[in-house]
């Protein structure tokens, strides 16, 4: 395993990082998910990534959990704060100073723990003053419940303006969450370019597509049973994007690039993100021990700039690279 920097602070993360997103509390039984963790720590992964809202609060219990007697200060703990939990009452979402102090205060009796390494806005809440949020932030930090603030799926815009007020409340905001990986490069436009120049690292989710990078879709047939794309229980959703035949068909063409540099499919997708100088991180998530296993082989892996470039050539007219993507992925206004 390897270790960088994440922003311009001094803090070291793996850059593979266990996250629990549609896995822990929902998809998997705890006892797997545990193993899952057992799996993740043993491959050197320090870092690990949850958020109140996933299983709506269960995967956070499940972490916490999977990571008791491990030494507090050997782990990096990270969570997030946006999405509506608990029954849903009209202050169970969102980044008002109400539902942030009371997040925080639910995520670290879950997590078992006095404090997170960092603490992440979820999502953009146009419905609350930015100052309002950045103010509740630098009071978290302040009482020693969060060390760093990050964000997640904001635009550039909205990350200069959180950066900026930050700064004036004497705080580091040290991270960027947004989506990313071969086919989905919407953040190399605005976001990346903004955040070197802020001192900001990413931290990104679903380099390998969803699954889709790793080959087992194939053009004209329908998705292997027991996949992400059958999964009723939200995982279909969101790989619907990449199902098409064409992307599917591209996406079989890179097995022979992964294959000259002995690489799986999946562990070219992690690498190439990491090529990335502006990420920190790839955020990897596990139904079985096993794929934490192979998954972490992508640490530390130098894609030539060759096969780089031929990677580009194969998907080309299947990339996803408008910036406007996301804010049009963000809501536009308050979840209720």
């Amino acid at each position: 395993m390897e270790y960088r920097y994440l922003g311009n602070s001094g803090f070291k993360i793996s850059e593979i990082t266990y996250g629990n997103w549609l896995t822990h509390g929902s998809q998997v039984e705890n006892d797997v998910a545990t193993q899952c963790v057992r799996a993740a720590l043993d491959a050197g992964i320090t870092t690990f990534d949850t958020a109140d809202t996933y299983a709506n609060t269960k995967a956070e219990a499940v972490l916490g959990d999977a990571l008791k007697g491990e030494r507090r200060e050997s782990l990096e703990i990270f969570t997030k704060v946006y999405w509506p939990t608990g029954p849903g009452g009209p202050n169970d979402t969102g980044l008002s100073r109400k539902h942030v102090m009371e997040s925080v205060n639910g995520s670290l009796k879950r997590l078992g723990t006095d404090y997170v390494d960092l603490y992440q806005a979820h999502r953009y809440d146009t419905e609350t003053p930015l100052e309002e949020t950045m103010q509740a932030f630098a009071d978290i930090v302040r009482q020693g419940k969060a060390l760093y603030i990050g964000v997640s799926e904001w635009t550039a815009d909205q990350i200069r303006a959180g950066h900026a007020l930050a700064k004036e409340l004497g705080f580091q905001l040290i991270s960027s969450q947004p989506q990313y990986s071969m086919l989905w490069r919407v953040i190399e436009g605005e976001v990346i370019p903004t955040c070197e120049q802020l001192g900001i690292s990413q931290i990104v989710w679903s380099p390998i597509a969803q699954g889709v990078l790793t080959g087992k879709y194939q053009p004209g047939q329908p998705p292997p049973a027991g996949s992400r794309a059958t999964d009723s229980k939200g995982g279909a959703r969101f790989v619907q994007r990449f199902m098409d035949d064409d992307t599917l068909r591209a996406v079989q063409n890179l097995r022979p690039v992964a294959d000259d540099l002995g690489l799986t499919m999946a562990q070219l997708a992690v690498a190439w993100v990491l090529q990335n100088r502006n990420v920190a991180a790839a955020l990897v998530g596990a139904s079985r021990p096993e794929q934490v296993q192979e998954n972490v082989k992508a640490a530390g892996v130098k894609i030539p700039d060759e096969a780089m470039r031929k990677i580009d050539e194969i998907l080309d007219g299947v990339v996803e690279r408008d910036p406007a993507r996301t804010a049009m992925g963000a809501p536009a206004g308050r979840v209720a």
